[in-house]
């Protein structure tokens, strides 16, 4: 039988995969998308996944075997391989880079450097302090890693120490690979076996008559268990849910299972165990909403997305739970898409009302040991059959997928920006439906640009909902001329008169307010009002931001921080003054002008815990603020009954990015901000503050006038090559040097225009032209849609290795980003 060779990704960003011999003990359960593990270079030891079994021998190197395989059965599936090689072809990028990105940490194995002691080892010279420490504490721990020998010998790098002392045998270095995930366990209480008839129960029982609070625990035990027979058959409680039910009953309990009366044994036990909660019967839908589930239906198939353009506060998720009922009666799977996940907080109580323990979610702000246990939970024999997940969750290992949902598709929050794959997950999702022969269904109130062409081009289906649910009136929208206000020293703070009033009319009919202003912190920048010096970072070419409650101020790019100036670094005068206002500001403003008002605020700094997202929104749904002060996420199809004003403070900044999408972005994040006002029972107002009311997407957000703004925007597209007509590249040229950044970057131009033409734009800085000290040069490419993406990807990789293999540029990192938002 000819030789057995295995193709493997592993996690390193290289082009092509490495070929291992599969030696014949390990054969016999060898499947595509099992881990393995491998050696790789000298002595460093991988976990990677099978990508292919062959018969064909590398010829360019001769093949090391695979160390072992480390399960039974794949962990990733043959769908799943198949989308990666597409991303990596679509996206330029590596299947490594892709295998970091998909798989959880805890399924990705990584080799870890231990030292070992040597007991034969005998001291025949003086040793440093810090050598004879490392000897007694591996004396007594036998072995350890380069990480704690670090902490304890205070040394940011202690490799020349350890190098040292194994050059005179002392100790010895060995990698073996630390797996991540732990399976967690309980203890886990039953009786005994010598218990387990009725004359070992009756003596169990007579043995305690002078042990009360032991019988106790034994009676509490034996009753919530399941009764007599149920013990005898082996039933049991968890230790934790008995010495629950038995106040100060530990003492107890321990000897009962001295006594052998009880034994304990450690089992798993799942770290997504949820609440049971009371199913619920989906809603009826209105007339409306039943009309537009049957033009979906109609129009619904794997060869054919469909868009479901609904205002906000149409029904859209209602349709969504009929639609995945649907899908589940024939025994397929759905996956529900979000952009944030502070939509999963409010989501999920709606979908685990309908779904139960049918639902699983997945997203970052899982641990990783819980991320892993929803992976193994859907390739066992009783998946989860819908998954709510942000845009990671395109990567879980699906068997059976029936339907699609991207909600909220417009929103940039679906592209991966760095590191690579920079994909986007609703594009990703397409493709995925096409694998799995599943339908799509994207949903918005204000649908990206690309989307929205597809479906007026009959490449996807498109479903309107014009109307809110049960009637509701679109809020009036009034916009403010900051500009005309401030000269007449009317504004109070960021606030503007008719924003106030409105403000106090909502709080005495205790209603709640939602402000929105897309910059954190407290101000935006610390300026002298002499010479006009601004703090900037000293890693990025950006201001740095102040943060009150730390009083420092704060990159957001690469978060270096230091001290408030009190003199101007540049004049030395000390006429230091904070400039513009981000979501702490505002939050301290709006307390000092409605005094004993309740506010909240809701940014990345609030939000990092695990229940940031949870807490904040439960406690503003609750009725305990009355005040919702935040960045973007506050945008993003939250649902509350008592919002009646929402507040959008500065207009202005989103409108003058320097971004061919800055249009549609403000356009979508004002109308979808707005979309939160006035959702039961009577209309809201949205006060929209500009310095240039006559804006013309001002005027579109103010009339709620979509197709009006789609076409301007589509016009403006076509005339300048941009999406949805062409297809964007961005490739970013990186170095420590700004000179060999910009050497690197007209060379590589250079090359690519005598492949691609006038396709080819820059190189030229960004916006922000540094961070963390890497500099940073842009070149564009804009391809016709016709274009082959594997052959550009070959033509462009051709240019890059022309310019990586010049020795004086042969440190510089080029980063693709295809469709960048």
């Amino acid at each position: 039988m000819p030789d057995l060779f295995a193709d493997i990704v592993l996690p390193v960003p290289l082009p092509r995969l490495f070929t291992y011999s599969v030696p014949p003990e390990l054969a016999g359960g060898l499947e595509t998308g099992c881990r393995v593990v491998v050696s790789f270079g000298k002595k460093k030891l991988l976990s990677g996944v099978v990508f292919r079994l062959h018969h064909e021998a590398p010829q360019a190197y001769a093949c090391k075997p695979l160390q072992s395989v480390l399960e039974g059965g794949p962990v990733v599936l043959a769908a799943q391989l198949k989308l990666w090689q597409w991303m990596a072809d679509y996206y330029q990028c590596t299947l490594g880079e892709i295998y970091k990105a998909a798989l959880p940490s805890g399924l990705k194995l990584e080799s870890e450097t231990r030292v070992y002691y040597n007991a034969d080892f005998e001291q025949e010279t003086d040793l440093p302090e810090k050598a004879l420490l490392v000897l007694d504490f591996l004396s007594r721990e036998k072995h350890t890693t380069i990480g704690r020998l670090n902490e304890l010998t205070g040394l940011k790098n202690c490799y020349g120490l350890v190098k040292a002392l194994m050059d005179m045998e002392a100790v010895f270095v060995h990698e073996r690979l630390n797996a991540a995930y732990r399976a967690r366990e309980e203890a886990f209480i039953q009786l005994a076996e010598g218990a387990r008839s009725e004359n070992g129960m009756r003596d169990a029982f007579d043995a305690l008559g002078r042990a009360p609070k032991q019988l106790q625990v034994l009676m509490t035990f034996v009753q919530k268990a399941g009764g007599v027979e149920s013990v005898m058959a082996g039933a049991g409680l968890w230790r934790k849910e008995l010495l629950d039910l038995v106040e100060g009953g530990a003492g107890a309990l321990s000897e009962l299972l001295k006594k052998g009366t009880l034994v304990q044994e450690q089992r798993e036990v799942s770290r997504l165990a949820q609440e049971r909660v009371e199913l619920q019967e989906k809603k009826a839908l209105s007339e409306v909403q039943t009309k537009a589930l049957e033009q979906v239906r109609e129009q619904l198939s794997p060869d054919k997305p469909v868009l479901l353009h609904g205002v906000t506060s149409s029904g859209k998720t209602e349709l969504y739970i009929h639609l995945i009922e649907e899908v589940l009666q024939s025994d397929r799977q759905a996956l529900y898409l979000l952009p944030e996940i502070a939509l999963t907080t409010q989501i999920t109580s709606r979908l685990k009302a309908h779904f139960g323990d049918k639902l699983g979610i997945y997203h970052s702000r899982f641990s990783d040991a819980e991320r892993v246990e929803v992976w193994q939970n859907l390739l066992g024999e009783q998946p989860y059959q819908v998954i709510l997940g942000v845009r990671s969750a395109v990567f879980l290992p699906f068997k059976a997928l029936g339907l699609i949902i991207v909600d909220e598709e417009h929103e940039h929050s679906f592209k991966q920006f760095d590191p690579a794959p920079r994909y986007h997950a609703r594009d990703v999702a397409l493709v995925l439906g096409r694998h799995f022969g599943a339908q799509v269904l994207l949903g918005t109130a204000t649908p990206s640009m690309e989307s929205y062409y597809n479906a007026e081009t009959g490449k996807y289906g498109l479903v309107e909902l014009a109307t809110r649910h049960e009637g509701l009136q679109l809020p009036e929208v009034v916009v403010v001329n900051t500009r005309d206000e401030q000269r007449k020293k009317r504004m109070t703070g960021p606030f503007s008169p008719q924003l106030v009033a409105l403000m106090q009319d909502a709080l005495e009919r205790h209603e709640q307010i939602i402000l929105f202003q897309n910059r954190r912190g407290f101000a935006p920048y610390l300026e002298c009002t002499v010479c006009a010096w601004i703090s900037r970072c000293k890693h990025c070419d950006v201001s740095m931001t102040y943060h009150k409650g730390i009083h420092q101020l704060v990159c957001h790019y690469c978060g270096y921080t230091e001290p408030v100036h009190t003199v101007c670094q540049a004049c030395g005068n000390p006429s230091l003054q904070l400039k513009g206002f981000g979501t702490q500001k505002i939050e301290e403003e709006i307390q000092a002008l409605l005094p004993g008002v309740r506010v909240g605020r809701m940014d990345y700094d609030t939000t990092r815990s695990k229940k940031g997202y949870e807490d904040l929104i439960g406690a503003f749904e609750q009725g305990k603020l009355d005040v919702l002060v935040g960045t973007q996420m506050v945008t993003k199809g939250l649902d509350f009954d008592r919002v009646s004003v929402v507040g959008i403070l500065n207009a202005d900044g989103m409108l003058n990015n320097p971004d061919f999408r800055a249009f549609e972005r403000s356009y979508q994040m004002m109308a979808q901000v707005s979309g939160r006002a006035g959702r039961k029972n009577r209309r809201g107002t949205v006060v929209l503050q500009t310095s240039d009311p006559e804006h013309p997407v001002i005027a579109r957000v103010r009339n709620n006038d979509f197709a009006g703004f789609y076409a301007e925007q589509l016009a403006e597209r076509e005339q300048f090559k941009y999406p949805p007509f062409y297809r964007l590249v961005y490739l970013t040229v990186k170095h420590k040097q700004r000179q060999t950044a910009q050497g690197a970057a007209q060379a590589l131009a250079h090359f690519l225009r005598e492949v691609f033409g006038n396709r080819v734009l820059g190189p030229q800085e960004p916006p922000v032209a540094r961070i963390q000290d890497v500099h940073l040069q842009k070149i564009m490419l804009k391809l016709e849609r016709q274009a082959s993406t594997v052959k550009a990807k070959e033509l462009m990789q051709d240019c890059i290795n022309r310019v990586l293999a010049t020795q004086s540029w042969r440190y510089v990192q080029v980063a693709a980003d295809v469709d960048p938002m």
